[in-house]
């Protein structure tokens, strides 16, 4: 039995999808690209934040084990690849964003190549504030057995480590690419940290699971939060236009505080240093230093076969 006639029929049925498809692609649609063009990839991304955590700590991200008087060739062998491979993805995220097909691409390309350039000179000082986490993450927690477990099985340190590359690329002007690097966090972790947040040294989160920190949040050193916190705003200021104006409208944690699980701090408030926040408290207003906000004590009451609930 000869198929070819239904073969073709199936493929010529598919071609008013496909031109549809096509149409609809390449027609603007506000911030979307007319076309898919070359694009950021998010798992070349990922292949960078890899890089990122071998080059940090090497001994815990990469299967082969290496010598002390090979490490420095092998650290330069992957700041070379990580140089390549972030260019790229930055001079794509810089076209993106301008949203026209410029033709000066050598001058985005020489700024991709800067921004590479100061982001991996900015490689200790990332490490040293992620080492300050770690160090923040077991002190403050007695299941921990070392530092080392901190690095290979917590979550908070993935979301940190994210965190804190997406920060740097941020504060260097770069699009899109931090916002994405630390939405791979949030979908591995459930953590959600925005970018543009300013977190100091020694942050420490336990658990972590469901906490959100605004985009516009600034948090002192050795700060630490449970899971579920959210450090999030009130409501939005609207331009002439009907959009969202973007100010200050997270809250400020000076050093040295704590917020335990489920509580919920919003709008551009400031919880002083060494201030204690309990779980499940809800606060818009400033917390003076050394405070403790705490519920009331659940009032007790007795019912039977269920009258009353």
């Amino acid at each position: 039995m000869n198929d070819t006639p239904k073969e073709k029929g199936s493929i010529l049925s598919q071609d008013k999808t496909v031109l549809t498809l096509c149409d609809a692609i390449d027609k603007t649609d506000g911030d979307m690209p007319a076309s898919t063009g070359r694009l950021p990839s998010v798992m070349r991304l990922g292949e960078i934040v890899k890089l990122v955590r071998e080059c940090l700590f090497p001994a815990f991200f990469d299967d082969n084990p290496v010598s002390s008087h090979m490490l420095p060739h092998f650290i330069a062998v992957k700041i070379d690849k990580l140089r390549h491979e972030l260019s790229h993805q930055i001079y794509r995220a810089c076209r993106l964003a301008l949203k026209e097909d410029l033709s000066d691409d050598i001058d985005i390309s020489k700024k991709a190549d800067m921004a590479v350039e100061n982001f991996i000179s900015q490689l200790p000082e990332i490490r040293q504030l992620l080492l300050s986490d770690v160090n923040a993450m077991f002190v403050n927690d007695p299941a921990a057995t070392n530092k080392s477990e901190v690095i290979f099985c917590y979550p908070a340190f993935t979301g940190m480590l994210h965190y804190r590359m997406a920060h740097a690329l941020l504060k260097m002007g770069v699009p899109l690419l931090p916002r994405i690097i630390t939405e791979m966090a949030h979908s591995k972790t459930g953590i959600d940290i925005h970018p543009g947040a300013q977190i100091g040294s020694h942050f420490s989160i336990d658990h972590g699971t469901g906490v959100v920190i605004g985009e516009t949040c600034i948090i002192g050193h050795h700060v630490r939060i449970y899971q579920g916190v959210t450090l999030g705003a009130k409501n939005f200021v609207l331009d002439d236009e009907g959009h969202p104006v973007n100010i200050p409208r997270h809250p400020i944690l000076e050093d040295y505080v704590t917020v335990y699980s489920n509580a919920t701090i919003l709008g551009r408030v400031t919880i002083g240093h060494n201030a204690v926040i309990g779980g499940n408290i809800w606060v818009t207003h400033d917390v003076s230093p050394y405070s403790r906000l705490v519920q009331r004590p659940s009032a007790e009451a007795h019912f039977i076969h269920g009258a009353g609930i």
